[in-house]
């Protein structure tokens, strides 16, 4: 099948490689060093390159296109895309809409309060404060007192100026991801993940995009069903109000006393998610990617290896505040228990350099969780890049 995948960044490369792996013609609209090997770099507005080469799907990594209603002109165009139209995809890029949506069907979620310039809202407690609108994983305060959350919401407006802030009570507990795909009715979940949002050790430092993940997580069958609940019944309540979810949901919880609550919704794949979800699956992704697009998945379960994945996302030095800017000396090679996948990188002159913020992402395989990260850390000590940095502590 002729398929386009769009997006270059490190979730790509996990999705082209979990493609490729099947035989699929695949075409790139962006950038990448491993797509090269891969497939056809066809670099272009999605659209215009889905016709040129005659898809038969659309691949969506990003959430921005979703946002700006590239699967609703993939639509019109008759071409399957995979992932949310617009009015789909505000439950990743409105987090108001999301809590409404939550609210009206009874999901299980923070207590809230949406915050406008000019209320002249005065905090007395510490709160979680939450951009309203896309952020690349970064528009979150989690704050531990009122004057850090005055400050927060300061610097929120100054981004935001005409917009609105969601206000969050802070929860306490372990996070999880959890994914599933859906095709508007029905929703088929995927191992449950753990991302490790901070930049430094101990979960401390700034929120960042992502600094590692790992699948999958051993947690109480009861727990994990009650985070698929939430998923079926959100898929359910935008079916029920017209509008059908299609693609990747992915809903991140924290594991409080009182249960799972969620969080937020991601309307797409996770990075660095999809990256120890992809190594681990074990068929051909591309029928399910299909089936939602067009409402009908091909079956109830996806199947994926009996093993344990953990991915460790190799950085600049100064990453969320500035990219690194350095070429690339050594790399691991990747294999049956290591794979490499680039997220930041370019190819100048011949020459292999780190360009992005987060520049790879680097999993492990193993039986066990802990031979994975064994493996992973094993692998991204072979990096070399001046100002090459991750943490040392994913997955524990």
């Amino acid at each position: 099948m002729r398929v386009v995948l769009v997006g270059g960044g490190g979730r790509e490369s996990a999705l082209a490689r979990a493609i490729a792996r099947y035989g699929h013609a695949l075409y790139f609209t962006h950038e990448n060093p491993t797509f090269g090997v891969l497939g056809e770099v066809v670099v272009g507005e999605p659209l215009a390159v889905a016709r040129r080469v005659g898809a038969e799907l659309v691949v969506v990594g990003p959430e921005a296109p979703l946002a700006d209603g590239l699967i609703d002109r993939l639509t019109l165009a008759g071409i399957p895309g995979f992932g949310p139209s617009a009015a789909a995809a505000r439950l990743e890029s409105s987090k108001i809409f999301t809590k409404a949506l939550a609210t009206k069907y009874g999901l299980p979620t923070a207590a809230a309060r949406v915050v406008r310039r000019g209320d002249g809202f005065v905090p007395e407690q510490a709160w979680v404060v939450k951009l309203d609108g896309l952020a690349a994983g970064k528009g979150v305060w989690v704050c531990d007192s009122a004057a850090d959350t005055a400050a927060a919401l300061a610097e929120a407006f100054v981004l935001r100026p005409d917009g609105s802030v969601l206000l969050e009570e802070r929860l306490l507990g372990p996070e999880l991801s959890v994914l599933g795909i859906a095709d508007g009715e029905r929703v088929v979940p995927l191992p449950a993940a753990r991302d490790h949002k901070r930049r430094f050790d101990g979960d401390q430092g700034p929120n960042t995009g992502g600094m590692g993940a790992i699948a999958p997580v051993g947690v109480a069958p009861g727990i994990l069903a009650s985070c698929h609940d939430v998923l079926h019944r959100a898929v359910a309540g935008m079916a029920s109000d017209g509008v059908p979810f299609r693609g990747v949901l992915y809903g991140g919880f924290m594991l409080t006393p009182d249960g799972p609550k969620l969080l937020e919704f991601n309307a797409r794949f996770g990075d660095p998610e999809c990256q120890p979800l992809m190594a681990l699956l074990d068929e051909d992704p591309v029928p399910w990617f299909l089936g939602a697009a067009l409402g009908r998945l091909p079956g109830d379960t996806i199947r994926f290896r009996p093993e344990h994945a953990c991915c460790v996302v190799v950085s600049g030095a100064a990453y969320p505040e500035r990219s690194a800017h350095a070429p690339i000396t050594r790399l691991p090679e990747s294999g049956r228990s290591v794979v490499v996948d680039h997220a930041g990188t370019a190819l100048r002159d011949g020459t292999l350099w780190a360009v992005g913020g987060r520049v790879l992402g680097i999993t492990g395989l193993g039986d066990t969780a802990e031979l994975a990260r064994e493996r992973a850390y094993a692998a991204v000590a072979e990096v070399r890049f001046e100002g090459a940095a991750w943490r040392t502590d994913i997955g524990c």
